[in-house]
């Protein structure tokens, strides 16, 4: 798969704005660390906030952002390099006179990348202040999710940007994108021609995809009430998931017609309707600060949709996501059908899938496969094993690091185009207005009951992860 390398060269300078941020703090500041440690980073970076800083003040910060959160500084000389590069101009937002500082800040830069780590409602204020200002030619623009909260707030976010600033110019960031893990789902279908023969709705019963977390909102009750886990997490991280899973092989080797095909997947998806999701909210959510006494927003969303495509017509995809729940892991479990005849008495347990495909994202991420073995002994009952690949990879890139150095260097393949972000919402325009109220669960479960039925006409949720047991007889 080629990756482009842009026409425009890559960016002379790096513009964070928010640079003030948790985001910033915990994620941007140890990537660009890492990025120069590799050698791969050597861009001014202009820190903006509307904080009143002196650069002094933004250095301690950057340097106790790699010291708490970026895993310990473990080479002096590249921090130092990193502090060197560092630039903080303090402006108001709102006032596009301000900018005339940056304009300073970035001295002969002519290529600069902004990164736009502020909140969703100062995107478009920020926007038309780079391009009043005359700061967006040549420039490239990196938009942190969420990219819009429904259809036609996103149909117009695309169609602001698209005013100040070219498509290819536009980075649209979904880290989940750029974790290995994910990745890997693409090589793994495309890269092994055993997968394909089967992998189609002729073979393939149901897939289920979750992305559970065993901890709450952590203090950002006032942001969850304006977003909930299906714009959170499910139109987004997990629509990436199934668009991968679903997706048809690209006509040619190049990422344009990856995400040509990834975009006709959420074309190809039923709109939901009220009774295809069920919303829950675990107990204590409304004692959270910022979150409102008789919220409704869901911390927990279990779905049933389906892909009206030839290959996958009639499988049904469940997706569920959730905080409090038992564990932190996300699992993909592509459950195959059943042999067509029965010739074994135990070869269609009632009680567990038949063989299926499992692939482990995190926290430790693995590809399992589930098949039926036989028992010693002279009667033919045997049981289902786990075939299962490890898939550690010490010393990857953050994700971070790839999507900073991708955006840099004009390389759009992990970003989100435009056509593909609408065609997600229209996917669930219908719900985000028309649902069931949000059922009570208690932390430390699965969620609510409601959940289970959901599921119940292609089997139940697979809970458990085998891959905590590796070498035992998966729990189903």
């Amino acid at each position: 798969m080629s990756t482009p390398n842009g026409d425009a060269g890559r960016s002379d300078a790096l513009v964070l704005f928010g640079a003030t941020g948790d985001l910033a703090y915990k994620k941007i500041f140890p990537a660009l660390y890492a990025m120069v440690k590799r050698g791969d980073l050597a861009a001014p970076v202009i820190g903006v906030a509307r904080s009143m800083w002196d650069l002094e003040r933004f250095q301690v910060r950057v340097r106790d952002s790699i010291a708490q959160d970026g895993g310990g500084i473990d080479d002096e000389h590249a921090l130092g390099r990193l502090i060197s590069l560092l630039g903080y101009v303090s402006i108001d937002y709102s006032d596009p006179a301000t900018l005339a500082a940056l304009r300073g800040a970035l001295g002969d830069a002519t290529r600069p990348a902004y990164y736009l780590a502020i909140p969703p409602s100062v995107f478009e204020t920020v926007i038309a202040g780079l391009g009043g200002a005359g700061l967006a030619d040549a420039a490239r623009v990196i938009v942190e999710k969420p990219f819009g909260r429904d259809l036609a707030s996103a149909k117009e976010l695309n169609r602001f940007a698209r005013s100040v600033f070219s498509e290819d110019s536009i980075f649209r960031i979904d880290h989940y994108l750029a974790k290995e893990e994910i990745m890997n789902l693409l090589y793994f279908r495309f890269a092994n021609s055993f997968l394909e023969p089967i992998w189609n709705r002729n073979y393939v019963a149901s897939f289920q995809i979750t992305l559970a977390e065993d901890f709450g909102v952590e203090g950002r009750g006032a942001f969850y009430e304006t977003a909930g886990c299906l714009r959170d997490v499910i139109e987004n991280h997990l629509f990436q998931v199934v668009a991968l899973l679903a997706m048809e092989p690209p006509t040619y080797r190049d990422f344009g017609a990856l995400h040509s095909e990834k975009t006709d997947v959420f074309k190809a998806m039923k709109p939901l309707a009220a009774d295809d999701l069920v919303r829950g909210q675990f107990v204590g959510y409304q004692n959270e600060p910022g979150v409102a006494k008789d919220s409704d927003v869901e911390t927990f969303c279990a779905l049933r949709l389906h892909i009206d495509s030839w290959r996958w017509a009639g499988v049904p995809w469940y997706l569920r996501s959730g905080k409090r729940l038992p564990k932190t892991v996300t699992e993909i479990l592509v459950e195959l059908k059943p042999p067509p005849q029965k010739l074994f008495e135990d070869s269609w347990p009632p009680d567990s899938p038949a063989n299926y495909l499992r692939f482990r994202l995190a926290p430790d991420a693995s590809i399992a496969l589930a098949a039926r073995v036989k028992r010693a002994g002279e009667e033919f009952l045997g049981d289902q094993r786990e075939l299962l690949l490890l898939d550690t990879q010490p010393n990857k890139e953050s994700p971070y690091e790839r999507l900073l150095s991708d955006a840099m260097a004009g390389n759009g393949a992990l970003f989100t185009r435009e056509d593909t972000v609408e065609a997600a919402w229209a996917v669930v325009e219908r719900v985000l207005a028309t649902h069931h109220r949000s059922q009570p669960y208690k932390p430390g479960t699965w969620g609510p009951k409601q959940a289970d039925k959901l599921i119940a006409p292609n089997g139940r949720w697979h809970n458990l992860a085998p891959a905590d047991a590796a070498s035992k007889q998966p729990t189903q």
